[in-house]
């Protein structure tokens, strides 16, 4: 089963928009560490992860993300971090990824407790805050926040360069569960792989844990991920992105009270009028990418590719606003009050 949905994936590569990936029998340097590591330790490199491959710091970052959190063996179930990865992508309204993590849900013991509970919890636009207790332990919190974290970054790049699910428009209705759960039963390590929390990290350079997110320091793994993906995204988009659209990104998230802005664009002309000209194209798609997906429109592309035409600078671009608003909602999350867990 593994080589056959390797070999559907393989295809599904050409559903990613905006730019072209790395295949696999090119990837060199990070790039084939990434895509290595990944095979081995979760089956197959997924197009959500994929799409990062022209940036390959971006690649990695969210690589460790997805792997720190998500998949590797510690105190939470993989069947609890998927019921978040599910509702955190339901209330992103990121059909592909509800449709990837869902069916991967359904063929985990445990599916219905799980889910109730995240959909419970993470539910709303920005996920658990203010002082009631969470209902797991504060040991748990590094995983079960930090895959909120790594949604609220994914759902974002899924958005602007997947379409709105993984089986093709030509696949009939009744066939598309089925398929999407037998991709989600591949979707495991290689036989006797252990995907032990860390393994990852040396992929890229130690850093700081970013202000706010003081809820992954008692798992270390977890802590180091976020700080290393973090600071490796920052640090490319500090290298050509113009201060006054990173200051600007600050501003808007900082006053951001986690309601979607719309229906009309309005507010982005309002927020992007103190841009330059030049300017304005980027800071136009960083807003649009961290605070409302949905609203970005292929001239919001052409007019960004017109100064900026390379597919490593869209996706370094992309990915520092989705982090930066990911780790915006997660500096809200509060730490949870020592409570009988009910992730495991």
């Amino acid at each position: 089963m593994r080589p056959l949905v390797r070999i559907m994936l393989r295809g599904s590569l050409k559903q990613i928009r905006h730019i072209a990936a790395v295949p696999h029998t090119e990837a060199r340097g990070l790039v084939a560490e990434v895509y290595a590591q990944a095979r081995r330790e979760f089956g197959v490199v997924a197009p959500p992860l994929a799409l990062h491959s022209p940036a390959p710091e971006a690649l990695a970052a969210s690589w460790l993300l997805l792997r720190e959190t998500l998949l590797a063996e510690s105190r939470v179930s993989r069947a609890a971090k998927e019921a978040v990865a599910t509702a955190v992508s339901r209330a992103n309204d990121c059909s592909y990824c509800v449709e990837v993590h869902e069916a991967t849900l359904e063929t985990l013991s445990g599916a219905g407790a799980h889910g109730a509970l995240a959909e419970r919890v993470f539910g709303g636009d920005t996920g658990p805050a203010g002082e009631e207790p969470l209902p797991f332990d504060a040991a748990d919190a590094p995983e079960i926040l930090g895959t909120a974290v790594t949604f609220h970054y994914l759902n974002r790049m899924v958005r602007l360069f997947l379409p709105d699910s993984p089986v093709p428009d030509a696949a009939p209705a009744a066939g598309r569960g089925p398929v999407m759960r037998m991709v989600a039963r591949a979707m495991r390590p290689d036989t006797g792989t252990a995907v032990v929390p860390g393994a990852s990290l040396n992929l890229l350079p130690a850093a700081p844990l970013p202000a706010g997110l003081g809820w992954a320091r008692p798992n270390p793994a977890v802590a180091d991920a976020l700080a290393r993906a973090v600071a490796s995204v920052d640090y490319a988009a500090e290298r050509w992105i113009p201060e006054s659209v990173r200051e600007l990104l600050h501003t808007e998230l900082a006053a951001h009270d986690g309601t979607t802005p719309g229906p009309s664009r309005a507010w982005l002309a309002a927020a992007t009028a103190g841009l330059t000209a030049e300017h304005l194209p980027a800071g136009r798609l960083a807003l649009l990418i961290a605070l409302n997906p949905h609203q970005i429109t292929d001239a919001d592309i052409t007019e960004f590719r017109a100064a900026h035409p390379g597919d490593r600078e869209l996706v370094e671009l992309a990915s520092w606003a989705a982090l930066t608003a990911a780790v915006g909602i997660g500096a809200r999350f509060t730490i949870p009050h020592p409570v009988t867990s009910a992730a495991h």
